[in-house]
Order: C-alpha cells, then sequence, then structure tokens
C-alpha cells in the first residue's frame, strides 16, 4: 500500500449508492459455537452488567475537527457528523458509571477520539472500496476506532469486540441509538474469539462452516490495545489470508515496529507502512499467509509474556552473565 495522498473528498461510502443507514445484504447474526478453548458467548452480557446510558443530546463539532476531517479526504453525509456528536455525548455520559476514557473535554474528545479513529477512513476505503467488506476493531472499549468508522462506511461490516461485558453492553446500546445496521458488538476475549471457526454447516446442498471470528475479516484495527508484539498476536488470528492489520500509533510507531520484529517474523504478518497522520501514526502489517495455529496464545498469556520480547531479554541476560563470568586479561 502506498501513503495516501491529498485526493478528491471521498464521501465515506466507497463506490456503492447508499440511502440512510442502509442494511447490508448478509445478517450480521452468528450461530453460536464452540472452540477446543470452550464456548465463546453470543448473548447480552449478564444482568449484573447491564447499564443505563443517559439519553444525552449530540455534541456539535469543533471547527478544527471540520477542518482537519476535511484535510483527510472525508466529507461527511448528511446525519453523519450528528450521530458521531451522540456517540461521543454518550461515552462521556457513561463514563461517569464507568471507565471508558480519561477525556472528559468534549472538544478535546472530537479530536483526541473521534478524529483518531477516522485517521484509518483513507486506508480503509483504498482496501474496501466495494460492499461487503468486513472490519473487525479489537479491544473496541467505548467504540473507538470501530463506531466512528461504522457511522461514515455503512457499506462495510463492523464488528467490536471487548471482553468486558459492561462496555459490550454500551456499545449496544450505542449501535442500537444511532440505528446502526452494519455494525455488532460481541463480548469475549481475543485470545479466544481469534480461535472460534464457527460450526459446521448442515442441512441439504450445505457445506463448509457457518460463523465464527478466525480468519474471517479483510481488515483488523485496533487502538491503544498495547506494545506492537502484543497486539499484533491479538490481532493476526482475525485476518484473512492476503489481509490487511491497521493499528493506530504514535510518535513511537517506528521504535515499536522495531522492538516487535520477532513476533511479526513469527505470526507471518509483514510491516507495511508507517502513515503519518493529524493525530499520529497508522502501522500497516500485511497478512502474508495463515497464521499458525498456536497463536494467540491463551488468555493473559501474550500481554504476560509478549511474543519474541522475553526470549530477547532472556538472551540479553544470558549474554551479560557471560561477560560477568569471562576470565579478565592480564599483564
Amino acid at each position: 500500500m502506498t501513503k495516501p495522498e491529498r485526493r478528491p473528498k471521498m464521501t465515506g461510502r466507497g463506490t456503492p449508492p447508499r440511502g440512510p443507514n442502509r442494511a447490508p445484504e448478509q445478517s450480521l447474526q452468528r450461530e453460536p459455537a464452540r472452540t477446543d478453548r470452550g464456548p465463546v458467548s453470543r448473548g447480552r452480557a449478564p444482568a449484573r452488567e447491564k447499564l443505563a446510558v443517559p439519553v444525552v443530546e449530540g455534541l456539535a463539532p469543533t471547527p478544527r475537527f471540520l477542518e482537519l476531517a476535511d484535510q483527510m479526504g472525508v466529507a461527511f453525509e448528511p446525519g453523519d457528523v450528528e450521530k458521531l456528536g451522540l456517540h461521543l455525548a454518550m461515552v462521556l455520559a457513561a463514563n461517569e458509571q464507568m471507565n471508558l476514557t480519561g477525556t472528559s473535554d468534549s472538544a478535546q474528545g472530537w479530536e483526541r477520539h473521534v478524529l483518531d479513529s477516522l485517521t484509518l477512513f483513507p486506508a480503509i476505503s483504498e482496501l474496501l472500496p466495494e460492499e461487503g467488506g468486513r472490519v473487525i476493531d479489537v479491544g473496541s472499549g467505548a467504540g473507538f476506532p470501530g463506531l466512528p468508522l461504522a457511522i461514515v462506511m455503512p457499506h462495510v461490516r463492523f464488528t467490536l469486540a471487548d471482553a468486558t461485558g459492561k462496555k459490550v453492553e454500551f456499545l449496544r446500546q450505542v449501535i442500537d441509538r444511532l440505528g446502526l445496521k452494519n455494525a455488532e458488538a460481541v463480548m469475549g476475549r481475543a485470545e479466544t474469539l481469534a480461535h472460534d471457526r464457527g460450526v459446521k454447516a448442515t442441512g441439504p446442498g450445505r457445506s463448509g462452516r457457518v460463523g465464527g471470528y478466525r480468519e474471517k475479516f479483510d481488515v483488523v484495527v485496533a487502538r491503544a490495545v498495547g506494545p506492537m508484539a502484543v497486539i499484533a498476536e491479538l490481532a493476526a488470528g482475525f485476518c484473512r489470508a492476503n489481509g490487511t492489520i491497521l493499528l493506530i500509533k504514535g510518535e513511537r510507531a517506528p521504535e515499536e515496529l522495531a522492538e516487535g520484529a520477532k513476533a511479526l517474523h513469527l505470526l507471518k504478518l509483514v510491516a507495511g507502512e508507517i502513515l503519518r497522520t493529524p493525530t499520529g501514526r497508522v502501522v500497516v502489517l500485511e497478512k502474508a499467509s495463515a497464521t499458525p495455529r498456536d497463536y494467540p496464545r491463551r488468555d493473559g498469556e501474550p500481554k504476560r509474556a509478549p511474543l519474541g520480547v522475553e526470549r530477547e531479554k532472556e538472551r540479553e541476560k544470558e549474554q551479560e552473565r557471560g561477560r560477568a563470568k569471562a576470565p579478565r586479561g592480564g599483564g
């Protein structure tokens, strides 16, 4: 992929004609499935995880947000900005009940969260210009970057995955209140969901597997999930072969790529460009071939022992011990 140059404004819709909140042809419903790591949750969050997000009015965008979005080539359709403002308002309101963001200022939220999410728009538009593409947002949290992208790209199907029941319930309420037909929220750890291959199809004339998440997505996105070695392992299993992973990162993106080089090699991922954006960097990872079946590892292990990183640290310790034991030269 080449770094996007300034080009004519895009509508956020790709090539397909659109109507307000047009639903994709395929249903977003999934059939229940079990994996070798246990059942994957498909139902709503347990009653104890329920929360009621207050009815709020949408927030008006800042002039700077509109200016920067215009510079990125994003031209909003009628109603888009209002939905983005309502999502942000719901995040700030729900933040009083649960930890969704450290940002309490709405003007700051427009740039730090909404605009930051939309920095993925040019790359996704280039990768998925036609109807029917699938994107998963790993560790979606408050819905960034998945929900802003779903609002401006209704021809793409978005799955928002998070391990926390309250956050998933919040996402479902936002999706319902915004009337988004191209988005769904699922609860589960990435380590488990990324091994879910669905169930075998049954019935006359049916073959293959139905549902599931492993290697089913054209594009995988993530923001503020963890170091390169960690998020690469969590994301790789969702991405189809020859698909793309887009990671929103900060100024240390080049250093993170270098630190995660061993992990990328083990995961069959190839580092692409680092795209400069108004809010930071976007790291592009290309998936060269199928992810080895052992990855991602079991729950918590990618974060506890980042792939490749621990081995390098241990090697450095061994080298240091060797130097300490080596006899010193003398006269």
